[in-house]
């Protein structure tokens, strides 16, 4: 090889080191694109397991500029601590086991009296006083028969019979009376309840009923429901203010065999006095919002989802973007970057210190957007200039990259909250509405029918109300 580079030219010499040079530094890009992919795939997966089996507490605590400690606790210390911890057990044991309270029992239940006298001959003494303890308890589900006689009288002179006016029921001609109608539909929507398991707790007391008696029961009293629903339809879709979302349902009746179709329970909660909707329609696509928000005006606050999107560009919408999920992104990159991250969260942290405030001072919506401006406007502002700064420096596959250009895209959208102080900062409140049904799903995994899937919804939406109350 050197024999033959002696024969080269200087020319040619300097073209192969050049050529040697690029074939370096081309590898070496190359290298450092497959290590970005790697570094982006580990994190992929990390993140994936976290999903999966990590806790799903979305957590920050700290001061962002103070970084780990580069020692650890002396052992003297550590011995210190767990000796006070040991002190604070005892004292706390002590304390309970002195007994001086106890929670007040509910003012709106029936009482049970009790008297019990000392035994043997009383005769020669007097009552002086009394002690009274008190329990909570409860009879088991007592089944009874109600029986309807109806007495017929037949008029003297033969002119005509009266009979005994039968009262309304739920299901004309059925069995079951509107209690054991309302134990069922709430065992089963609200404590998700299935109920192949309800057959068995009747079984268990020697009722015997079939599991299509059931399904028709639950089936003919949601039906009786449904004006209600419609006006509870009527009356949100007249709101100015609405928070939306959607969660999936798995419907057993699909066009392939052996497979369920993905359903939707499109979710709209009015802040404003608290009523929730739940819309179950087959697709997730933008015509499943089109009866609900379709000449819809006001403000629509949602997540960032395309078919939201879309519908916040009209001019009689105002789109308002979340916090909870423009926080969840940087929280997802503190292993990624936790000092840029760190700073973000410390900020936003800041934003829902002013929201407490707002709250613990019982604020009217005039106080709450003036206390906004006060406060929570100079550090949006600031957050802004730093984010928009600092996208600059970041790979846009990263995780830190893509939570700063959730925010940018947003930003309008994000700071739209301070306009009004009926506004929410986030949609937190329609995701805590939506979190009975991602526990229901566990028991019951899916809905017979679509038609089945829509009646849950409508009996979602009104235990819902119940729920917070």
């Amino acid at each position: 090889m050197d024999m033959a580079l002696e024969h080269l030219s200087k020319e040619d010499l300097i073209a192969l080191l050049r050529k040697k040079d690029a074939a370096i530094e081309t590898h070496q890009k190359i290298n450092s694109t497959l290590q970005d992919e790697n570094r982006h795939l580990k994190y992929q997966v990390e993140l994936l397991k976290r999903m999966q089996f990590g806790q799903k507490r979305e957590r920050f605590e700290g001061n962002p500029d103070q970084g780990v400690l580069p020692f650890e606790v002396p052992a003297e210390e550590v011995a210190r601590q767990e000796e006070e911890v040991k002190e604070q057990i005892t004292y706390t044991r002590k304390k309970q086991s002195a007994h001086r309270g106890r929670m007040a029992l509910p003012a709106h239940l029936p009482v049970v009296e009790i008297k019990i006298h000392p035994e043997g001959d009383l005769s020669d003494m007097v009552c002086i006083g009394k002690d009274i303890t008190e329990e909570l308890d409860c009879e088991p589900i007592r089944f009874f028969i109600r029986r309807y006689i109806r007495y017929k009288y037949a008029a003297k002179n033969g002119e005509g019979v009266k009979t005994g006016e039968l009262p309304e029921r739920v299901i004309d001609k059925g069995i079951p009376g509107a209690g054991l109608l309302a134990m069922i539909l709430t065992d089963k929507y609200m404590d998700h309840l299935p109920l192949y398991r309800q057959k068995q707790r009747f079984a268990r007391e020697n009722i015997p009923i079939a599991s299509s008696t059931l399904e028709g029961w639950v089936k003919q009293g949601l039906q009786r429901l449904d004006p209600l629903f419609q006006q509870l339809r009527f009356d949100i879709k007249a709101k100015g203010y609405l928070q939306v979302d959607e969660t999936s349902i798995k419907v057993l009746e699909s066009d392939k065999k052996g497979a369920c179709h993905m359903g939707f329970y499109w979710v709209y909660h009015s802040p404003l006095d608290g009523l929730v909707l739940m819309d179950y329609q087959p697709t997730r696509g933008a015509v499943a919002t089109k009866e609900m928000l379709t000449g819809f005006r006001g403000y629509l606050q949602s997540d960032g989802y395309a078919v939201y999107a879309k519908i916040g560009q009209r001019p009689e919408v105002t789109p308002v973007a979340c916090w909870a999920h423009a926080r969840r992104e940087f929280e997802r990159a503190l292993d990624n970057d936790k000092l840029r991250a760190g700073r973000v969260l410390a900020l936003i942290q800041q934003l829902y210190a002013v929201e407490r405030k707002a709250k613990e001072e019982l604020l009217n919506p005039t106080q709450i957007k003036e206390l906004r401006l006060n406060e929570s406007l100079s550090v949006i502002n600031e957050l802004g200039k730093w984010i928009f700064a600092e996208v600059k420096k970041t790979l846009p596959k990263s995780q830190i990259g893509k939570a700063m250009r959730y925010a940018m895209e947003r930003w309008d959208k994000l700071s739209a909250y301070l306009q009004d102080g009926h506004l929410h900062i986030d949609n937190n409140a329609i995701e805590n509405a939506i979190r009975p049904i991602a526990l229901g799903r566990k028991n019951y995994l899916f809905a017979g029918t679509h038609d089945a899937a829509a009646r849950a919804g409508m009996i979602f939406s009104f235990f819902c109300h119940l729920q917070k109350t």
